[in-house]
């Protein structure tokens, strides 16, 4: 069943997600998509799944719909929701339009009802990565600091930035409300969205994208007391 044709687009090298709870299925999904060309790594829960969603670099992603945790609708819409655009194809065994909307809706680019043949899981693969995503965002900057949401990169005076997964997402989101006081619950359910994040597990990531920042970013971040952070230009 695991038959490797890969169409007019060339997919060797591309890192994709799989993720699924059943283990089999989710083992023959690995081996087929190796044997496709493609860079593979696999979730078994979809809160371990939008984890590596956030931190990880994928041309696309496969989710199915009942995983422990989070099922796949909940990971896309939240995923949707922090701005991640890359094409995800849903696998269920839910067919009917109800459940086919609810998927679409989360934000699900296609979606495919088990059981189904793999050849068309490669083909709706292909025509997805074909379509290609939305234009990417544009920079943000502030002073001599900027951030490319779609590298994930940032520079302070042209400086590269060496920042964690946490720091990025603390410096975005500070970055898209340049100016404005950004709550602690804010920040904490957008880069800990799954764990409890303390004052001082907090105070300590802004310490360390201070001193990461350094002065040849014109910025700074300022703690409001009680309240949350802004970023301002100097």
């Amino acid at each position: 069943m695991l038959r490797t044709r890969t169409g007019s687009v060339s997919v060797a090298g591309m890192r994709v997600l799989v993720a699924e709870d059943d283990a089999p299925l989710l083992a023959a999904l690995r081996r087929g998509m190796l044997q496709a060309g493609y860079l593979v790594d696999t979730a078994g829960r979809g809160d371990d799944a939008l984890h590596m969603l956030m931190t990880g670099e994928y041309a696309a992603a496969v989710l199915d719909w009942r995983m422990p945790a989070l099922d796949g609708a909940q990971v896309i819409a939240e995923a949707r929701r922090r701005g991640l655009r890359l094409p995800i194809l849903m696998l269920t065994a839910r067919d009917t339009t109800q459940d086919r909307v609810r998927g679409l809706d989360a934000g699900a680019d296609d979606y495919l009802v088990k059981p189904f043949d793999f050849d068309e899981l490669l083909a709706r693969m292909r025509a997805l990565l074909r379509r290609g995503g939305p234009t990417s965002e544009p920079t943000l900057r502030l002073a001599s600091l900027s951030l490319d949401p779609a590298t994930h990169e940032a520079r302070s005076g042209g400086r590269v930035l060496n920042l964690t997964p946490r720091e990025f997402a603390i410096l975005e989101l500070l970055l898209r409300r340049a100016g404005a006081v950004v709550s602690r619950q804010s920040i904490a359910e957008h880069v800990w969205p799954d764990a409890d994040a303390s004052w001082n597990a907090m105070e300590a990531h802004m310490a360390r994208l201070r001193a990461k920042l350094g002065g040849d970013a014109g910025v700074s971040i300022l703690a409001i007391r009680g309240t949350g952070y802004r970023l301002v230009g100097r």
